[in-house]
């Protein structure tokens, strides 16, 4: 079923909660609804496709078409051995997708609890939390091509991940549409806990059963991370730098307590954003009626009435002090329209 809105606000469709608004938004919920969205002489000249609206920033009027997906079937296509093949469709919120597995006992998800978004999102961002990503669980993608108006099918290989990145954010961005995304979850226990304070908190809870370790993660998110309700936020706006061998050498001789993580190249490093952030003082920093969050640096958060042009400025200058203090550059993991 397709539903359009004109002229509609999107102040409670971005979790930033920016009062802008969008010259039309349409609702679909199935991926034979594009074919009619998209049909010959029908499509609409300037679209986005809009998920939960947790990754993305508005700072002026949206001139055109917001396409939101709202079907949320979740459906087991296959059981192969010890896997289990899970289909959800684009509308399905990510953390239901995530309890829903936990619930039944398939492991894969369990670590990017809490994550906020919908499922058709997940693969553009190669969305990722306490050392798991997306593209670990995920095994086909499916989507509509705006440009030839068919649906496609791209395996896990085929989406060319990397970290927060894929081919829908470069080759296919502007053409895609996701419809659906099947998932490849394991009967097996396959407890991963080395990132930060994750075994800790799951010992605490009696060992690492797919509960524990949900509300393990969820408990730390929780308590580092503001609820969207009390303050616009989009999570981490920024994404961990990767730099050569020879930046991160240089700066562990001056800050040996950095934090930093190999990457899949043995000559690059992946450094800590919200480390560099803290460190440059600029956590709990505010400008007017936007700031750094006082517990997460990584974060930025609209204090209430400000406008995504006030975020923007600090991000930038956030960037700038990060810069002139490592000689790092940061670059912002929200999507900006």
């Amino acid at each position: 079923m397709i539903k359009e809105y004109k002229d509609h606000p999107l102040r409670d469709l971005n979790s930033f909660h920016v009062e802008e608004r969008a010259d039309s938004i349409i609702e679909f919920d199935s991926k034979q609804d594009l074919d009619q969205i998209f049909a010959e002489g029908a499509t609409p000249e300037n679209w986005y496709t809009l998920g939960g609206g947790n990754n993305i920033l508005f700072t002026q009027r949206f001139a055109g078409t917001l396409l939101k997906p709202v079907g949320k079937e979740i459906k087991i296509k296959a059981q192969i051995d010890d896997s289990v093949i899970v289909e959800a469709e684009a509308g399905v919120e990510w953390d239901d997708m995530v309890a829903w597995s936990v619930e039944r006992d398939l492991w894969g998800m369990e670590n990017l609890s809490l994550i906020p978004g919908t499922v058709g999102a997940a693969p553009v961002q190669n969305i990722g939390a306490y050392g798991a990503e997306a593209k670990d669980v995920i095994e086909r993608v499916h989507y509509f091509d705006v440009e030839d108006r068919k649906h496609h099918t791209l395996g896990c290989a085929e989406c060319r991940f990397a970290y927060r990145e894929s081919i829908f954010k470069h080759e296919l961005k502007g053409r895609a549409i996701i419809t659906s995304v099947e998932f490849r979850l394991s009967k097996s226990s396959q407890p991963s806990l080395g990132y930060g304070d994750l075994a800790k908190e799951v010992e605490l809870r009696g060992g690492a059963t797919l509960k524990n370790i949900r509300e393990a993660v969820c408990a730390i998110r929780q308590s580092k991370l503001p609820d969207t309700a009390v303050l616009g936020n989009a999570g981490s706006f920024f994404k961990n730098p990767v730099v050569e061998r020879a930046v991160a050498e240089r700066l562990l001789a001056e800050w040996p307590e950095m934090p930093h993580y190999p990457t899949a190249s043995p000559d690059e490093v992946k450094l800590a954003a919200g480390w560099l952030i803290d460190r440059a003082g600029l956590k709990g920093y505010r400008e007017g009626r936007v700031g750094v969050h006082v517990k997460q640096a990584l974060v930025l958060v609209n204090y209430g009435g400000a406008t995504g042009n006030e975020v923007i400025a600090l991000a930038r200058r956030v960037q700038e002090t990060v810069y002139e203090k490592f000689g790092v550059r940061i670059d912002p993991e929200v999507n900006i329209c």
